[in-house]
């Protein structure tokens, strides 16, 4: 009997911990100004309100910072860019080992790395900012890596340029003030900074359209996206810029059925999301299913292979 009450105790103290943890979630969004906050913050609202009991912290984050905020425990959820997601998985850098704690939920929206400049600018191309300011997102941040990958592609690297690396919103007020000559970001379109910016003078995306071979073998999920005319004043053609997609991350320690439920939840509740973001108006089962290397948590799979898609 002694024998046995010490293994009562210890298995009530772990059903506790396994409660408190699926009761209380910490979900990693994205710095200030992006897409990713208020999508955070519409999930949190969602998911609390359709699963009794959960309480959801949404945090901000990055996309590599989400990664590793998963895999150490710091949090239970994140926004993920698929890129940075499956290199994590990978062990690839800038992670120093494979991440065996991060499954993936769903693949949400493409995401559009863009380069803005002003119009009169005289800068065309990425080789053009040499010698000059360019501001883009703090270090951990998937913008951030794509703009290291940007300069090499184009035979340059932080030491050719004045480079900060500060919010979305922080940028925008550079790029205002004339602080700085180019503003790189990987977010929706249109993204509200640039919005921001192009309120009181005309801007100009870089076509990217030449640099993707060399993208491409520094990470080979890197694609190349339409930004249609007309998506920021003023921008009378279709521009080319380098892809990739949002998708969210869960730890896969999680509950299936807790993931099972969140995953059925963002669905039913696409209209809220859209209202929140365009870029998820063509979500759909299949969309979310989407492999982009990076295990899909149980739970999720069971929703999916109940809209009958198959995943792995």
């Amino acid at each position: 009997m002694k024998k046995l009450i010490p293994a009562f105790v210890a298995a009530t103290c772990l059903a506790g911990i396994s409660s408190a943890t699926a009761e209380q979630l910490r979900l990693m969004t994205g710095p200030q100004g992006g897409i990713w906050v208020p999508l955070g913050g519409q999930l949190k609202d969602i998911w609390e309100k359709t699963i009794p009991g959960l309480s959801v912290q949404a945090l901000p984050g990055a996309g590599v910072a989400n990664a590793k905020g998963i895999e150490t425990g710091k949090a239970e959820i994140g926004f993920g860019n698929t890129i940075t997601t499956a290199d994590a998985v990978k062990g690839n850098k800038p992670f120093e080992k494979p991440y065996a704690s991060l499954c993936n939920i769903g693949t949400l929206y493409p995401q559009y790395f863009q380069v803005i400049v002003m119009a009169n600018s005289g800068i065309n191309a990425i080789k053009d900012i040499k010698g000059k300011a360019l501001t883009t997102q703090p270090k951990g941040n998937t913008g951030e890596m794509i703009t290291q990958n940007m300069l090499t592609v184009a035979g340059l690297s932080y030491s050719d340029v004045k480079v900060s690396f500060v919010s979305y919103t922080d940028s925008a007020t550079q790029m205002k003030d004339n602080q700085a000559q180019m503003f790189t970001l990987g977010t929706g379109i249109p993204a509200a900074s640039v919005m921001d910016i192009a309120a009181g003078s005309d801007v100009k995306l870089i076509d990217m359209a030449d640099m993707i071979a060399g993208m491409k073998k520094i990470n080979p999920g890197y694609t190349l996206l339409d930004v249609p005319a007309g998506t920021y004043p003023k921008q009378d053609k279709t521009v080319k810029v380098i892809g990739y997609a949002t998708h969210l991350a869960v730890s896969c320690k999680l509950p299936e059925d807790m993931v099972y439920k969140m995953t059925k939840a963002i669905m039913d509740n696409k209209p809220a999301l859209v209202a929140t973001s365009k870029a998820l108006s063509d979500l759909s089962p299949a969309m979310m299913a989407t492999d982009v290397g990076v295990p899909f948590h149980p739970g999720a799979a069971k929703y999916f292979k109940e809209a009958g898609i198959a995943v792995k």
